[in-house]
This record gives C-alpha cells, structure tokens and sequence, in this order.
C-alpha cells in the first residue's frame, strides 16, 4: 500500500504483493550507475542507462527518448529483444506526446502501463461534493486514456513505463519501455528504477556540460584558425574556398555561404545567387549587431517556399554594419533526413475511436507538419556563431581600418604625387628658361647659339629616359648621374668628377634616388658649383663591407654658398626622401666653400655593378647626320600637335622636301598616301584617341620610307606593334630627325 496526498483528499493506492522474497533491489542501482558514469558521450551514456534499464525492469524494449526545443522527439539509444522492432533513429511528432503529457511527466517521474487490456475501474463518485473530479495523476494504478490504449496496441506493444529524465528541471527525456506480454512492476523495483533514473539525470547533466565544454572549445580552436586566416586579409568571396571547410565544423549544416559587398558564393544546400540577394534585403530587416536564426524560414519568409528543396533553416551572422553583409549557414527540412517511426505498410487496426491516432495516422500528420522546417538551432551553435559575429566584425573592421589607411596614404602620395609634378615642371621651365639665357654666353651666332641650345634639351630628354628605361630592374645609379650632369654640362664633362664603386639600385630605390639626384644637380646648377665655369663636382660612390651604399657629394670652386633661408620642396626631398622611403641617411653642410652631402642607402636595396660603356644616346656630332638635301619630292607628316607638325615641316623642308603635306588623322594621312606621291614620312605613334599604326602598315606596304616619332621611353614595345622602321624620341632635332630619316633611306635603297 501506498500514500500520497492531492490538495485536502488522501490517495491510498493497493497493489497485490506476488513475491515475499526478501529483496535489496536499490542494491543493483549502484553498480548499473557506475557503468554510465565510465562513459565519456551522452550518446554512450545513454546506451548503457538503456541497458541498465531492462536490467532493472524487465521490459523487452528500453529506448532512451529525447526531446527537441520543438516538442518532437528522438530515439537515441536502444535495447531491445531479437524480436522486436528496432525504433532506433526514429522520430516521434511533438503530438504524440503532448504538452499537458510533457508537464505530468515533470511531476510524476515513472508511469507504469502493466496489461494494456486489463480491467478498469470507474471512480465512484465521479465527483467530490464541490463538484470536482479526482486527481490521480501522481497515481501509479491509475488508468490510461483509451486512445492511448489503442496506440499502444497497434504497435504490438502490451505493457509499457514511462521514466522521466530531467535536466535542470526540465523534461529532457523518457525511458519508454515497452513489453508483448503484461509486465507488472512492483513498488520495490519501482523504487530502484526511479532512484537510477535521478542518479541518470546528474550523469546526464554532467556529461551535456561536458560535452558542451568540448564543443566550445573546439568551436573557439577553429574559430581562432579561422580568424588567423582572415586577419591576414583578403578578400572573403576569394577566400571562401579556403575558409569554408573551417565555417562548417563550427556550425552544423547543410550548406554555407558568404554575402560581401554585394558578391555571393556559397557551397552545399543553398540558394542560388538571385534567390539569396532577394532574401538578403529581407535579412537586412533583422536588428543590428544580432545573430538571425530560424529553423521554419518559409513562416517570416514566404519566398523561401521556392528554395524548400534546398533551404528551411538558416542561421545569417551579420559581418558588417552597413552595407549588411553575411555569413549564412543552411540546413534542409528535417523531413529529407528522418526515418518514420511505425512500418508504413503495417495494417491497421480499427479500435473502438475509429481509425485514428494509429502509428501510421499519426506519423503522416507529423510529415505535413514539418515541411520546410529544419532540425533547431542549438544553443552551442548559437554561442559559436555569436562568438564568430564579434571576432569578425573586428576583423572587418580591421581591414576596413587598413582599407582607409590605404586609401589615405594612397591620397596622400597622389598628392605629393601632383606636388612633384607641379615641381618638377617648374623646374624644367626654368631650367630651360636658365639654358636660354645661359646659352647666349657661349655662343657667336645664331645657329651655334640654336644647337647648343638643342643639345642640352635632348641631355634632359635623355634624363627623363634613364629614369623609365629599366623601371622594374636593377639600375646603375653612375648613369643617372651622368644622364643628368650631362643635361648641364653639355661638353663639360670634365668639371664632374665620378670616383668609386659602379652601383646598382633596386628599383624602388632608384626611383627615390632620381629624385634625390635630380635635385642635388638641379640645385648645383642653379646655386652651386655648376652655376659659373670655375665651379667643380666630385661624386664619391663607395659599396661599404655590410652591403650599404655611400654617396659623398662635394662641391668646390663655385660661388659662396649660404644656408637656405626657407626649405623648398626640393630641399625637402633631398634630405627626407631616403630616410622616410628607404631607411637610409643623409647629412648636408653648407660649407663656405661648397655644399656637401652624404647619403646612406640600405643595403637590401643595393648590388655590385660593373662599370659601363659611354651611352648610346649621347649628342650627336655633326658628323652621324648626312650633309645637303636627303630628300626630294612631297613628304607626309602625321601629328596632332600643331607646334611640332610645323616645327617637323621646317627640318623636312631644309632637307629638300618639295612639299610637306601636314595631317594629324589616319583617315587624312591615308588619303594623303593615296593622292599624293609621298616619298618619305614621319609618324607620330600616338594621336589621342588613334595610333598611326594603319599608316605605317600602308606604307611599309609601299616601299615608302618613314620614322616614327614618340614621346615613350618604351621603344622595344612601339617596335614589337609597327612594321620594321626607325625611331625617334621626343623632342627632336634638326641633327636628330636628320639622322633618323638618312638611316629609313638607307633601308630602302
């Protein structure tokens, strides 16, 4: 006999005692326990509590029975006799086991079901004198709905118990057992089975703990390598193949995929591209700074409907604050992936209640159910995915950190870009403005005056050209320098004085150092030593024993020098550049007697060279151009500057062209070649929006001389595109243009 109390009424509960054997059935608990307790998993756990069940009750069957966040449930552990069905893996509708079901079981932990045909008694009365009903549900002998009764029977089962697992205080499961004969349990087993089924319930906490410690903290290791990959930056699209096997180790799924700047990719069970930007305006809807998860998208979006196949859950992790961009993780609907719980092809049983509820019946409810939902987010994905959110918004915000600071230095060295230009042509006006006036000094007559004058501009094209030449290859710093003295000191080699080691500068390197060379000479020139006749340069290049250059720049003989009062620009980039761009040094006097400098360049950027032949593009002698006319008859001339085409007209005129037909169109020009008796021609490479390219072709296929003219350092490209022809670089000379065009006649006779 047992005594329980519900609300005022006593409930006294007479159960027929078959064995008088003296038993110690709680004795057995202890032991089955232990064996759960040496278990490292929940699953492993709960298949040992299975067996430790049967053992305790009996029972042909013993499932252990999990619940999901959804009310449906699981069956994931199983013992059961060679006869019966196995129901392993099989997934029961949150129906099957109701709400107000899941709340009596929270109160009354084991519920025993012996003859699902024995007899039952009414309650007589039916109600106390208030008018209420008796309440039983914490009575072990109590009676079961009929429909219960029925479903039980249709599944071949004849006696049944329920034993509630709990965690936290909250239903996580049942161990449902099930018999094919009556199975009367007594009150002393009982006992043992609820006092194994509290004991489970610590283990199982302790190992859900346990697991979930472990699943944090190989989430946290592959999210650390995931952020190790993508701190490095990169663009995420271009990264995805490499970071996608990582993403989906942290979070379950059936699919992942990345949303960037407006790019899709994704891999597995996704959307297609039109599908996720249509969904992404939707996601934008969401609150900010939140992770977005839904196991039933098709309910809060209806267009999901069309993706069902492929898409019913989806966890968006935002990446960005605005534009929003995601991380999204995918899963199917549950129902691609579940076996049925019940034989679909097992008869039915018709009970008293009509056929309804059987397992078939209420299976099939349980499908349409679930279409285009998936299986529920878990927490530990949550916390994972929260925790991904955080480390790569940081990480976004790092490269977008990095972004703008490239973005302002990239700013900043266009605009000391436009800085140097602006400069540079300054300093060329004046240069030439100085070579003008300079040259007058030197020279008797006009024509002496004329190509003196000539000579120093085409040293200071050459200048440009040595500059641009070898841009992406090691360059010899002596010919920068002799490049630009020469641009000077046109037949006064002599007052600059190279001594030491024949380096070779990275290209980097070579770039800041034509700058630094540019103005220390361009300075000499205008204020030193090279300003008067008198005044000498030595340049001193010495390789040192740990690899770095030595540059020592001395002035002498020239006018007093004085400190600037004001630093320009030019100062500036003399005495910074190096130490800002490269690492090195640079000490400047302003001794009485002559300026110095000393620059120190890095050893990375410097290697030994040998010194080289005089250039090949050293001033012309009146000797290397023809005398008298090399040309007779019309000529054309195809340029679209004005100044030059005329200034091309008056050399081919002194040569003894009787004609010079002047055009700056390829339409023009042909016309021209097709009218005219052309005999030679000079082409400018370059016409805006045209090259002279068809007119070159047009008159290699004629037999008729020409030269192309071009302002492009890059002569081996020009020739690689045209037809076989002599080349001129800008700006031209009468000596220049005569050469060139004596060498394209020469080729044709």
């Amino acid at each position: 006999m047992s005594i329980h109390t519900t609300g005022e009424t006593f409930i006294f509960e007479f159960e027929p005692k078959a064995d008088q054997k003296n038993r110690d059935d709680l004795a057995l608990v202890q032991p089955l326990i232990a064996r759960v307790s040496r278990k490292d998993t929940v699953m492993a756990a709960a298949k040992e509590a299975a067996t430790a069940m049967q053992v305790l009750s009996g029972f042909d069957r013993v499932m252990v029975y999990r619940f999901a966040e959804d009310g449906s449930g699981e069956v994931i552990a199983e013992r059961a006799a060679p006869d019966m069905e196995p129901f392993l893996g099989l997934r029961y509708p949150a129906s099957d086991i109701p709400k107000q079901a899941r709340a009596l079981y929270k109160r009354s932990i084991l519920r025993l079901i012996s003859d699902v045909d024995g007899e039952v008694s009414q309650i007589v009365p039916a109600k106390n004198p208030s008018g209420d009903r008796l309440d039983l549900s914490l009575a072990v002998t109590r009676a079961v709905s009929p429909i219960h009764l029925e479903y039980l029977r249709n599944m071949g089962v004849t006696a049944s118990m329920s034993v509630s697992i709990l965690k936290d205080g909250e239903l996580w499961g049942l161990f449902a057992c099930h018999h094919k004969t009556p199975n009367y349990i007594d009150y002393e087993r009982r006992t043992a089975i609820e006092l194994f089924a509290q004991y489970f319930s610590y283990e199982l906490s302790r190992k859900v703990e346990d697991e979930i410690r472990d699943e944090e903290r190989d989430a946290r290791t592959l999210h650390d390598r995931l952020m190790v990959r993508l701190s490095a930056g990169g663009d995420l699209i271009n990264s995805f193949d490499v970071i996608a096997d990582e993403l989906t180790q942290i979070v379950s799924c059936d699919g992942v995929g990345i949303f960037s700047e407006g790019r899709y990719t994704a891999r597995g069970s996704a959307p297609t591209d039109d599908e996720f930007k249509r969904l992404a305006r939707f996601l934008n809807t969401a609150p900010l700074g939140k992770v977005f998860h839904t196991h039933h998208l098709s309910s809060t979006y209806p267009a999901a409907e069309t993706m069902a196949d492929r898409v019913a859950g989806l966890m968006a992790v935002p990446i960005s604050r605005t534009p929003r961009d995601y991380i999204v993780f995918f899963r199917r609907e549950i129902v691609k992936s579940v076996k049925w719980a019940g034989n679909p092809e097992k008869p039915v049983e018709v009970g008293p209640n009509g056929v309804r509820l059987t397992p078939r019946k209420s299976f099939d409810t349980w499908s349409e159910m679930v279409r285009e939902t998936s299986s529920v987010w878990s927490e530990s994905e949550l916390r994972a995915a929260e925790a991904l959110r955080i480390s790569l918004i940081e990480i976004v915000l790092k490269l977008t950190d990095e972004a703008n600071a490239d973005r302002k230095e990239a700013s900043e060295k266009q605009e000391l870009l436009v800085a140097e230009l602006n400069h540079r042509v300054r300093n060329i006006l004046n240069l030439i403005q100085g070579l003008v006036s300079q040259s007058k000094s030197s020279t008797a007559s006009l024509e002496s005056y004329t190509k003196v004058l000539d000579g120093r501009i085409q040293s200071m094209a050459r200048a440009h050209d040595q500059l641009t030449r070898q841009e992406w290859s090691p360059s010899a710093l002596r010919d920068l320098i002799e490049v630009e003295v020469d641009a000077f000191l046109s037949g006064q080699k002599g007052r600059v004085n190279i001594t030491g080691d024949a380096p070779l500068l990275a290209p980097e390197a070579f770039s800041t150092m034509a700058l630094v060379v540019h103005e220390l000479v361009t300075n000499s020139a205008k204020y030193g030593a090279l300003t008067d006749q008198s005044g000498k340069l030595w340049i001193d290049l010495q390789i040192a024993e740990d690899g770095a250059l030595i540059l020592k720049w001395r002035e002498k003989g020239g006018p007093p020098v004085q400190a600037p009062k004001r630093r320009g620009f030019g100062s500036t980039i003399i005495e910074r550049t190096v130490p800002f761009e490269l690492g090195g040094k640079v000490d400047t006097s302003y001794r009485l007697a002559g300026f110095e400098a000393d620059v120190m360049i890095p050893s990375r950027f410097v290697t030994a060279g040998t010194l080289s032949a005089p250039s090949d593009d050293a001033p012309l002698d009146d000797d290397d151009v023809r005398t008298g006319s090399i040309l007779s008859g019309p000529v054309l001339v195809l340029e679209d500057n004005m100044v030059i085409a005329l200034d091309a007209s008056d050399i081919l005129t002194d040569n003894g062209a009787t004609d010079v037909a002047l055009t700056s169109r390829v339409e023009d020009a042909l016309e021209a070649i097709k009218i005219g008796d052309i005999t030679a021609a000079v082409l400018d490479v370059n016409l805006g929006n045209q090259t002279s390219l068809p007119v070159a072709q047009k008159l290699y296929e004629l037999g008729i001389p020409y030269v192309l003219a071009t302002g492009y350092g890059d002569v081996e490209s020009i020739l690689a595109e045209y037809p076989p022809s002599a080349v001129i670089k800008k700006p031209f000379t009468y000596e220049t243009l005569s050469a060139e065009l004596t060498k394209a006649l020469d080729r044709k006779a």
